[in-house]
């Protein structure tokens, strides 16, 4: 006899489960940041800081005193700004936000897998597979835009197996797409493989229309940077994303970046090979069919397989499986629904499905891998932000709130004080982007302009990894002190050093490091 399935209860049982999971992890950080919560990421603090002088300041910028585009995801700044406007500037806002949004998503995949299995069990345990393996409880407490990202890629793949059921489902895939490009640039990998899949089965109105959703946001956010900086896109993008050149030297530039992103990068083989595989499975065992209809069958995950290559290839997919969560998650809901359609759960331990078996045991093995990455990340990520980067930000706010710094981790130290800033790294100062991006090394030229602009401007000390620098530091920059944490396992260094960029001011400088209350378990080496 079938039991009618309940979706109420498969949802309310999954987002115990999944909110378990959270506040087990969130009050364990509590015991080591002095009872408030810390994102795992410096990164996060990026975005409070613009969301912040946006909302205070009118200003989008990491600091209050100019234009920077640091943020990589423009809508989720834009919304912590208008919620810091409503209800004050609270750091835990975005926090608060993917909380909700997390059980947004748990309720979507919840409503798509109630369509696809007839029992409880199934559906709760696609569900939490499906959280585990996007690493979603991580990605709720870093505090950032992917929770956000995840919920309306969700959305648009449910939406897309709709399509030709309920005519809501056309409006909602198509504003999904306006969304997509605001929240991360990214997305445009994904717009022109769905577009094209689409002019391939000659559904050229459907494949004009992504182009056009999709790209025209970006368009307009493109611009709209371009005359405040100079620059196409946000710094983050011009800084980390993959360069090609038009010349001479382009094939020879495609197989390198193909060899280096791609076939010789872990991320593939960790994070996106067996889905690959899966869904090449499934094109193989219809390959008696018509071209069309192999596209038709497997249409979406076609798309996302083109759409995590060409992720590789041109952007981030590293730092907390967060870059490609968005991907996963529609994996997973495809495979899912292609499951559903063609087989029956005892048909995966058949001889001639041992290959299929095999690819879907190894998801499950990557689940609990990602997942025990996730727990060590959770357990020392925020008190390693902690030791380093809010303490940072502590010492410059007590001694040097509106003074002139430079650092390489911008978001705490913005966030929580007035400074002005220059970064190294790009990210909050366009002048230093010339000399990094993923194609340079610092050298000479580097050392050159750091001397001379910190001492053009006036500025007074430096928070950086030495090692960032590449040997590049400037002869009249004098250390004060080493700041040193232990257990690291997600700042880019354990060591940070500060700088007296103007040598009269530096016994003064180690005066305040040896008077300020540094966290018992930072070691203050000065120099």
């Amino acid at each position: 006899m079938n039991i009618p399935i309940n979706p109420v209860k498969t949802f309310l049982i999954s987002m115990l489960l999944f909110m378990a999971v959270c506040s087990g992890y969130y009050f364990l950080s509590l015991t080591k940041t002095d009872g408030h919560y810390i994102y795992v990421i410096d990164d996060a603090y990026i975005h409070l800081a613009m969301a912040k002088n946006f909302a205070l300041h009118n200003v989008w910028g990491v600091t209050k005193y100019r234009f920077s585009s640091s943020s990589s995801s423009p809508l989720f700044t834009f919304m912590i700004g208008i919620l810091i406007k409503i209800f004050g500037n609270n750091d835990l806002i975005p926090l608060h936000f993917n909380i909700v949004f997390s059980g947004a998503v748990i309720f979507i995949l919840n409503k798509f897998y109630s369509k696809l299995f007839s029992s409880d069990l199934k559906i709760i345990s696609a569900v939490v597979f499906t959280c585990l393996f996007v690493t979603l409880h991580l990605q709720v407490l870093i505090g950032m835009e992917h929770v956000f990202q995840v919920f309306v890629f969700a959305l648009n793949v449910f939406f897309f197996y709709h399509l030709n059921q309920k005519n809501w489902a056309k409006y909602g895939f198509f504003i999904s797409l306006l969304f997509l490009g605001l929240i991360r640039f990214e997305s445009m990998f994904y717009f022109v493989v769905l577009a094209f899949l689409f002019f391939l089965i000659k559904n050229f109105r459907y494949g004009i229309a992504v182009l056009i959703l999709g790209f025209l946001p970006i368009a307009i956010l493109c611009l709209f940077n371009h005359s405040q900086s100079g620059y196409w896109f946000p710094n983050s993008v011009v800084v980390k994303g993959t360069a090609v050149h038009f010349n001479s030297n382009f094939i020879r530039e495609m197989i390198s970046i193909i060899d280096y992103k791609l076939i010789s990068s872990n991320s593939l083989y960790k994070i996106g090979l067996f889905p690959i595989l899966i869904s090449a499975w499934f094109v193989f065992q219809d390959r008696k069919k018509s071209f069309r209809d192999i596209l038709k069958q497997n249409f979406m995950l076609i798309v996302l397989s083109g759409t995590f290559i060409l992720h590789c290839l041109f952007a981030e997919t590293k730092s907390m499986f967060r870059y490609e969560a968005y991907i996963i998650v529609g994996f997973s809901m495809a495979v899912f629904e292609r499951i559903s359609r063609d087989f029956v759960f005892v048909s995966f331990f058949k001889f001639k499905n041992v290959l299929i078996s095999g690819f879907l045991l190894a998801n499950f093995v990557l689940m609990i891998y990602k997942s025990s990455v996730s727990h060590k990340m959770l357990v020392f990520g925020n008190k390693n932000i902690y030791e380093q980067q809010i303490q940072s930000a502590k010492f410059l706010h007590t001694y040097y709130n509106d003074a002139k710094v430079v650092a390489n981790d911008i978001g705490a130290v913005t966030y929580f004080t007035d400074i002005h800033l220059l970064d190294i790294v790009g990210l909050g100062s366009a002048e230093t982007i010339p000399f990094n991006g993923n194609e340079v090394t610092f050298d000479y030229r580097f050392k050159n302009f750091l001397t001379q602009y910190t001492k053009e401007k006036n500025f007074d000390v430096a928070i950086i990894y030495d090692h960032w620098l590449n040997g590049q530091i400037p002869d009249t920059w004098k250390k004060a002190a080493d700041l040193k944490i232990s257990d690291n396992v997600n700042t880019a260094g354990s060591t940070v050093s500060v700088y007296s960029i103007d040598s009269r001011d530096l016994e003064t400088l180690k005066t305040n490091i040896r008077n300020f209350k540094w966290n018992k378990n930072v070691q203050v080496i000065i120099k």
